[in-house]
């Protein structure tokens, strides 16, 4: 099973940017479907964005236009390229990894909080 290490969260004025990377290992990602999902207090996990092993993305209506998932196979990573962030993105944001025999794994989160 893949094992997933998220990073690049922290603290980050409105109108900021972050770049969030899921470093993989145990496993080669290239045929993995790869998601960013992110969960804020009280609230339940929701898909952010996701991106298939041909490079197909897809977005959540909330973070089109703003926010931008890519994938490195060379490197084994996923990235999530942040930009206008807005408080409502305040969350813990965690990387997953479905592989082609629909086995889930996830990362530990990283913590994204905007703020003033």
């Amino acid at each position: 099973q893949v094992q997933l290490v998220e990073s690049g969260g922290g603290l980050v004025q409105p109108g900021g940017s972050l770049r969030l990377s899921c470093a993989a290992s145990g496993s080669a990602i290239s045929l993995y479907y790869m998601g960013w999902y992110r969960q804020a207090p009280g609230k339940q996990r929701e898909l952010v964005a996701h991106i298939t092993s041909g490079g197909t993305t897809n977005y959540a209506d909330s973070v089109k236009g703003r926010f931008t998932i890519s994938r490195d196979n060379a490197k084994n990573t996923v990235y999530l390229q942040m930009n206008s962030l807005i408080p409502e993105d305040t969350a813990v944001y965690y990387c997953n990894a479905r592989s082609p025999f629909a086995q889930n794994s996830w990362g530990q989160g990283t913590q994204v909080t905007v703020s003033s």
